[in-house]
Order: C-alpha cells, then sequence, then structure tokens
C-alpha cells in the first residue's frame, strides 16, 4: 500500500462511515417497498393497513432522498409506482393536506386588514 496523506486517510475512514450508513438507509428503503408490494398484491390485508403500509415506504424513500442516498427522480418513480398500485385497488386515504383544508361552506379568513395612511410615503411636489 502506497503512503497516503493524512487528509486521504481521512477521507478513506470518513467514506467507510458514509457507505455504512448509506448501505443501512438503502436496505430500510428496500424493505419498506418489498412490504408495501405485497400488502397491495393479493394478500388479505386491510385497505387502512395496506395504506398505512404504503405510507411508510413513502417517507422512507423521501428521507432517502432527502439524505442523498436516492436520487430524488429515483425516489419520485417507485413512489409513484407504489401510490399507482394503491389506487389501482381503489383504496382512499386521506392526506394531510387534505385533512387541514377548509371544507365547502365554511366560513373564509378575514381579508388583510388595508394599510394605513402614515405608511403610505408622502408625494413629492408643489403644495
Amino acid at each position: 500500500m502506497a503512503k497516503r496523506t493524512a487528509s486521504a486517510k481521512k477521507q478513506a475512514r470518513s467514506s467507510v462511515r458514509r457507505a455504512a450508513r448509506n448501505r443501512a438507509v438503502r436496505s430500510e428503503v428496500k424493505t419498506r417497498v418489498v412490504k408495501a408490494r405485497r400488502a397491495l398484491a393479493d394478500s388479505p390485508v386491510a385497505s387502512s393497513e395496506r395504506a398505512a403500509v404504503t405510507i411508510d415506504a413513502v417517507r422512507a424513500l423521501d428521507r432517502a432522498a432527502s439524505k442523498g442516498v436516492l436520487h430524488k427522480r429515483n425516489a419520485a418513480r417507485r413512489k409513484g409506482r407504489l401510490m399507482r398500485q394503491l389506487a389501482k385497488l381503489g383504496t382512499v386515504m386521506a392526506t394531510p393536506a387534505a385533512a387541514a383544508a377548509p371544507a365547502k361552506g365554511r366560513r373564509k379568513a378575514a381579508p388583510a386588514p388595508a394599510p394605513t395612511p402614515a405608511a403610505a410615503p408622502a408625494k413629492k411636489g408643489r403644495k
């Protein structure tokens, strides 16, 4: 083995640590995706359980993409495939954004107050 500089040795050590961490994240993602696929396949699982397992897999994919373990488009493609399978089964699931959105007929939020005259810039010119 050739001589290495101190910085190269440190880089080699840190790359080993990163590789181990990335391997763990990738393994978790694969496990959750396989569980979701099995739940979405022929297995007799309740629809709420299917949705929950799929959401877990989607979260794991998002986490891996945000950490840079998976490419963001790779994660998006895998999420799209899972969600397409879930939609094909006709499982309806409430997303957090849909739950937070106001229903029709509810009162709308108050409009923002109008700016006060003191905040308006003074006009230049003759009086």
